[in-house]
């Protein structure tokens, strides 16, 4: 019984205020989730920007070309600081931290294949939760108020929001099992819900050459999106080709950097509700989570149809 929510802003007017609209969202669902949850907040330009003012800053980026944002989290305790001294004394000033209490999102000149090596070594307890131009991810363990007090998420700013509240069913209660999955530069992935083939499905991966970071159900499906995206198909292509390859009951919440995308399974098993207004669209497992969200009286409100792939493009 997890709660996934998605937040699409039409208006750019709402973008300073997307992190104000999107905690109380997350924390109406923290019944639904109290083992731990995780936040995935797209937005444009300076990646620290969009952070807000709660957390430390090194010293800016020197780069020529695109900035990526790394967003790295561990299951053990870590010196933030020290991982920002190692990296930097790796790679100058093509990397800048800013550290939170029990995570960190770089922005980086260097290349993401660069960063991964370098922290393998350095710091093998350290993991990349997500990477790309536009998104910028934070998981913990705990209700979902804490993780947001945490990481402040209630300043921070962007265009688009996923975020997911876990209660775990089949796999442990850690950092890395939490969602959301990113497996590919930009991609977003929340889940309500289990799929029971994924083991025999993960395996047929793993023999193809793909890694896991955790024995989470919904990374497989999340890995098995992003190749079918890798092979060419465009969201909803890729979305379909999860519901015909995997068994289960699910509502998935999926972003990329230009788009957001709902899906229930053939039974619509697990609840969703999508508020459409020329300001926004809402998507969220219980319409309370939606109640607060301004113009919401003169909302387009309605359950997503079973196996029909809802997509917005921003």
């Amino acid at each position: 019984m997890c709660g996934v929510v998605g937040l699409l802003l039409k208006d750019p007017g709402l973008e300073p205020s997307l992190g104000s609209l999107l905690v109380p969202m997350l924390e109406a669902l923290g019944d639904r989730g109290p083992d731990s949850s995780g936040i995935g907040v797209y937005a444009d330009g300076d990646p620290f920007e969009a952070l807000g003012p709660t957390s430390t800053v090194s010293t800016p980026v020197s780069a020529g070309g695109p900035v990526t944002r790394v967003s790295l989290g561990s299951d053990r305790d870590i010196d933030w600081r020290a991982v920002t001294a190692d990296l930097q004394s790796r790679f100058g000033s093509s990397v800048d931290v800013r550290s939170f209490t029990t995570g960190a999102v770089l922005r980086s000149a260097s290349g993401v294949d660069d960063l991964v090596d370098a922290l393998r070594t350095l710091w093998p307890d350290v993991r990349v939760l997500g990477a790309g131009r536009a998104v910028s991810v934070v998981k913990d363990t705990g209700r979902p108020e804490q993780t947001c007090r945490r990481y402040g998420i209630g300043a921070w700013r962007g265009y688009m929001a996923v975020a997911h509240t876990r209660m775990a069913t089949e796999s442990a209660v850690t950092v890395l099992h939490s969602h959301p999955f990113v497996p590919a530069p930009d991609l977003c992935v929340v889940h309500n819900g289990s799929f029971s083939n994924y083991a025999s499905v993960r395996r047929e991966m793993t023999a193809a050459g793909v890694g896991f970071d955790s024995d989470n159900d919904s990374e497989v499906a999340a890995r098995f999106r992003a190749g079918r995206l890798a092979a060419g198909d465009d969201l909803e292509e890729a979305t379909r080709w999860v519901m015909k390859e995997m068994d289960g009951f699910f509502t998935l919440v999926i972003a990329t950097d230009r788009a957001m995308s709902v899906v229930r399974d053939a039974f619509a098993c697990k609840p969703a509700v999508v508020a459409e207004t020329s300001a926004y669209v809402a998507v969220a497992s219980e319409y309370r989570a939606l109640a607060e969200l301004p113009g919401i009286a003169g909302a387009n409100v309605f359950e997503p149809q079973p196996e029909e792939v809802y997509t917005w493009t921003r």
